[in-house]
C-alpha cells in the first residue's frame, strides 16, 4: 500500500520517483545518494523503504519509467508509418524530437554506466537493448533486406551514436538527422534484389 496524499499534494512515492527521475537523469544513478533524494523529495527514510524497499528498487522503477518514456516517444512516431523503410527512418526522426526536448541529457541507460552482473541496472539495460534490437529487426524483416542481422546491428549502432553525439559535452544538434541520412544509405545498400 502506498502512502495517501491529500488534495493537491503528491504522495511520497510520486515525490520520490519525480526526484529520482530528475537527479538520476542529470547526475547519474551512482553519483546521487539516497539521503539527497530523501531531502529533495521532502520525505522520511521510512517512506523510501515503505514504497520501494530501498535504493535498488527505486533505481529499477526509475529505469523502467525511462524505458517507457523512450518507447512511447518512438512508438508515437513509428506508428504513423506502415512501410518498413519509412518506419526505420521514423526512429531517427523520433530521436530528433527527443533530442530537441528541453533538458535532454542523453539516454538514461548510457548514464547508468557499466552495470554489475545481475544488478537492477543490468536487467533494465538488457530489457531496453532487447527492445531496441526488436525496434529495427521487425521492419528490417518485413522489408526483406539482405543481411538483416548485420543491418539491424548497424542501425542500433547509428541509434547509439546519435544519442552519444546529442548528449556530449559539445552536443551535435543534427545528430539524429545525420544518423537518419546514414540509415538511408544503409537501407539502399541492403535493399532486396
Amino acid at each position: 500500500m502506498t502512502s495517501v496524499a491529500g488534495p493537491g499534494r503528491r504522495s511520497a512515492r510520486e515525490r520520490l520517483l519525480e526526484t529520482a527521475d530528475r537527479l538520476f537523469y542529470r547526475e547519474g544513478i551512482h553519483a546521487v545518494g539516497i539521503d539527497r533524494i530523501l531531502e529533495e523529495a521532502g520525505v522520511a527514510k521510512g517512506s523510501l523503504y515503505y514504497n520501494f524497499g530501498g535504493k535498488d528498487e527505486l533505481v529499477r522503477e526509475y529505469l523502467l519509467r525511462q524505458h517507457d518514456r523512450w518507447v512511447a516517444a518512438i512508438d508515437a512516431r513509428t506508428a504513423e508509418e506502415t512501410d518498413p523503410h519509412d518506419r526505420i527512418l521514423a526512429v531517427f526522426e523520433a530521436l530528433d524530437r527527443i533530442f530537441a526536448e528541453p533538458g535532454f541529457a542523453g539516454c538514461a541507460f548510457h548514464h547508468a554506466g557499466v552495470p554489475q552482473p545481475g544488478s537492477t541496472e543490468e536487467l533494465a539495460e538488457k530489457k531496453f537493448r532487447a527492445w531496441l534490437h526488436e525496434l529495427f529487426a521487425v521492419p528490417v524483416g518485413q522489408g526483406g533486406y539482405r543481411n538483416p542481422e548485420r543491418l539491424v546491428n548497424q542501425l542500433v549502432q547509428l541509434y547509439d551514436g546519435a544519442n552519444i553525439a546529442a548528449s556530449a559535452t559539445d552536443p551535435d544538434p543534427a545528430a539524429a538527422e545525420a544518423a537518419r541520412a546514414t540509415a538511408e544509405v544503409l537501407l539502399a545498400a541492403a535493399k532486396p534484389a
